[in-house]
């Protein structure tokens, strides 16, 4: 009787095999933290499209593509899901606007860069989350001071680097700091104002119009800035 060779395994089905293997390696945290992400990326996508009002967390999970009881695993209650939802929001507008900051190679415009940068945090929908839930009555005391927390934390580092981009495009280091400060309190306090009047074609003319002040400013008072 013929003796049956043993079958090789082809290279090809080896590295498959080996692919496999290492993918399946991951570690029981990687996968913890690959379904929180999921979560608060579901979570941020429906704040964003319906507001805090009409957010409703049993429609997380289906958004996210998970099990209701993966959700509460991670996320037991809504509290605990927003508050992280817009940590994980601000992170990622952190990160994104310190890269820009720091990736500033003398702008024509810098104060137009940092404005920019303000309003898309500020006059994003989860930002509005975050002062509605600070603001509202039924918000608990907790939730509010997280909130708060995570705001400054935020958005600290990011004034930190546009003052530092200013400064080393030779305005004074207190100056800057101040400017900077200035232009994030105007382009917060025109993104409450769309609470109760919406105009961007107006916003446009004052952020332009505080532009120009800027750079008379600096002209008059600092004539070796290199800020244009």
């Amino acid at each position: 009787m013929p003796v049956r060779a043993n079958r090789i395994p082809s290279t090809a089905s080896s590295a498959r095999r080996s692919v496999g293997t290492a993918a399946r390696r991951r570690t029981q945290a990687e996968r913890s933290e690959e379904t929180q992400t999921r979560i608060l990326k579901a979570a941020a996508n429906l704040i964003r499209k319906r507001g805090y009002a009409h957010f409703r967390t049993a429609e997380v999970a289906k958004e996210a593509g998970l099990s209701r009881g993966a959700q509460l695993h991670h996320f037991p209650t809504k509290d605990s899901l927003v508050v992280a939802t817009l940590e994980y929001v601000f992170e990622q507008a952190r990160v994104l606007s310190r890269r820009r900051a720091t990736a500033v190679n003398r702008p024509r415009d810098l104060i137009e860069a940092v404005i920019e940068d303000a309003r898309e945090f500020f006059f994003s929908e989860h930002f509005m989350v975050a002062i509605d839930i600070v603001l509202s009555t039924s918000t608990n005391q907790s939730v509010r001071k997280q909130i708060l927390d995570i705001s400054r934390k935020a958005r600290r580092p990011v004034e930190a680097a546009w003052s530092e981009a200013l400064a080393e495009n030779g305005v004074p280091g207190q100056l800057a700091s101040d400017i900077v400060a200035l232009t994030l309190s105007l382009v917060r306090g025109m993104a409450l104002r769309t609470l109760w009047d919406n105009d961007p074609k107006w916003f446009d003319e004052l952020f332009s119009l505080w532009r120009q002040m800027i750079k008379v400013f600096l002209r008059d008072r600092q004539p070796r800035s290199r800020v244009r």
